[in-house]
C-alpha cells in the first residue's frame, strides 16, 4: 500500500477480533514511528507496550473510573457514555502503545503526534486497526497509574493508540473542504 493509500484508508478502529498483535509486529510500527521528524532530530519519544486483552481490559476499567471520579464536570457529555454498561475505553483491544515524551520542553509533544501517525499509517498498511484514545492521557498521567503500570514518572504520556485486527473497517466520513489562503506574490 502506498503512503497516500495509507493516509485515505486510514480510520479509527474501535472494533477488533480476539487475536493478539504480535510483538514482532508491533516493533514493526515502533520502527516507523522513530522515522519521524523532531525539532533538532531530538527524537523526544519513548513507548511503552501493553499487550492482553485482560490487561487492558483492567485498565480500560480503571481508567473509566478514574476519569468519572476526578474528572466528571469536564467531561460533560463524555461522562455518559463512561457511565453506560459495559463500555470499555480501550475497545477491547489486544494492544495498547502509549507514546511518551521524553521531556516537557517545546516541540517534543508535537514530534511524538508525528510519530504516532507514522505508527497509525504503518498499522493501516499492515492490516492493523488503530485509534487513539486521547480520554485516557489524565488517568495515563497520574502518578498512581505511572506507578503501577511502570511508565517513567518524568514523561509526559502523549499518545495512547489502541492496536489490534479489525473486525471490519470503518467508512470514511466526509471531509470538509480545506479552508486555504494563497499568500502569493
Amino acid at each position: 500500500m502506498d503512503v497516500l493509500r495509507a493516509i485515505s484508508a486510514r480510520r479509527a478502529v474501535r472494533d477488533y477480533t480476539d487475536a493478539p498483535v504480535s510483538r514482532e509486529s508491533i516493533r514493526e510500527l515502533i520502527d516507523a514511528a522513530i522515522q519521524a521528524p523532531s525539532a533538532r532530530n531530538r527524537q523526544p519519544w519513548s513507548f511503552a507496550v501493553l499487550r492482553g486483552r485482560d490487561r487492558i481490559a483492567g485498565c480500560a476499567e480503571s481508567a473509566r473510573q478514574w476519569l468519572l471520579e476526578h474528572h466528571r464536570e469536564e467531561l460533560g457529555e463524555l461522562a455518559h457514555m463512561l457511565e453506560q454498561p459495559g463500555y470499555s475505553l480501550f475497545y477491547h483491544a489486544p494492544a495498547l502503545v502509549i507514546i511518551l515524551a521524553t521531556d516537557d520542553s517545546t516541540q517534543s509533544a508535537e514530534d511524538c503526534c508525528l510519530a504516532a501517525q507514522n505508527l497509525m499509517l504503518a498499522a493501516r498498511k499492515n492490516n492493523l486497526g488503530t485509534c487513539w484514545i486521547g480520554l485516557a492521557r489524565p488517568w495515563l498521567n497520574a502518578p498512581a497509574t505511572k506507578d503501577e503500570l511502570g511508565l517513567p514518572a518524568r514523561y509526559p504520556v502523549v499518545a495512547p493508540i489502541i492496536v489490534g485486527h479489525p473486525k471490519h473497517w470503518p467508512d470514511a466520513p466526509e471531509r470538509k473542504p480545506p479552508e486555504i489562503e494563497w499568500l502569493e506574490g
